[in-house]
């Protein structure tokens, strides 16, 4: 289990995490979110004992990463920008990394090798953006960690790459218990994927919410009302997030049950009312603006 107490980073004035708290269970899929300069990268990277937190603490079964070589060998970053010797080729990167993960597996690696475009022998300087990104991720996935933290990790990649690097990932959560934490500032890539999703904005933590339970109090209702209804009518009965209408069909996002809101819809009698499916993006726009936040400064 990851444990983050009140965890706080500074770089000189500039605070990058703020009091941060939040637990990832193990074999989960864990989202960060937010606009750039929100603190997800910084995490991440305390999380892989890269810095060190000023206050708080950040824990992986208990154990700080910070200075622990045998914690660190079960974990593997692959960070925004990946880095490796530009002579090196994918096999040889392979081979040197051997000899720090004690869970490398050389069978899986050939196995990543063969499904993803990326030529093995090739210098890493000669690879293009998303087959770099490529090559970090068969890496990582090889390594056979049991925390793997990744950062922007679609950024570059085509549809099918991402497609097969969901289902990689997936399947080690599934077969080996494995947890990963993944850092993005895009809501639709993440939505169908994450168990949880965090909402970070200038390092506080403003939001943390579990997918399946994300919407179940958000209804988003379109309705017509013969005798037209106007929002303070409805908003008598029921409490809502966003209101439009047009003529006698109105479309609104309400608080609370689907049952309780459509028997609240049909104590004014319409003559037509149904249930949309919600966005993810939606209801987090509806939960952070209904706790104050200017939902366009932090997702703009």
């Amino acid at each position: 289990m990851i444990e983050c107490k009140q965890l706080t980073k500074r770089f000189g004035e500039k605070t990058a995490l703020n009091q941060v708290d939040l637990q990832v269970q193990p074999g989960s899929i864990f989202g960060l979110v937010g606009s750039n300069g929100a603190g997800k990268s910084t995490l991440l990277r305390i999380l892989a004992g890269v810095y060190r937190p000023e206050a708080g603490e950040a824990l992986l079964d208990g154990q700080s990463p910070w200075e622990n070589p045998s914690l660190k060998a079960r974990v593997r970053l692959l960070a925004d920008e990946f880095y490796a010797p530009g002579q090196d080729s994918l096999q040889r990167m392979g081979k040197t990394l051997s000899r720090f993960y004690p869970g490398w597996d050389p069978a899986y690696f050939e196995r990543l090798c063969r499904m993803f475009p990326v030529e093995e022998t090739a210098r890493y300087s000669a690879l293009s953006k998303g087959n770099r990104r490529q090559a970090g991720l068969i890496l990582s996935l090889a390594s056979r960690p049991d925390l793997l933290l990744l950062d922007e990790v679609f950024d570059g990649l085509d549809p099918v790459v991402r497609k097969l690097v969901k289902k990689l990932l997936a399947e080690e959560v599934a077969e080996r218990n494995m947890t990963v934490v993944l850092a993005s500032h895009n809501l639709r890539e993440m939505e169908d994927f994450c168990d949880t999703l965090a909402l970070l904005h200038k390092g506080g933590l403003v939001l943390e919410r579990e997918l399946d339970q994300m919407s179940l109090y958000l209804q988003r209702v379109q309705a017509v009302f013969p005798p037209q209804v106007d929002r303070a009518a409805l908003a008598q009965k029921l409490c809502l997030a966003s209101w439009e209408s047009t003529g006698s069909l109105c479309t609104f996002v309400a608080r609370g049950s689907r049952e309780e809101v459509l028997a609240a819809v049909d104590s004014f009698s319409p003559s037509f009312r149904e249930t949309l499916p919600l966005s993810l993006e939606e209801v987090f726009i509806c939960e952070m603006e209904a706790s104050g936040y200017d939902m366009e400064n932090i997702l703009g």
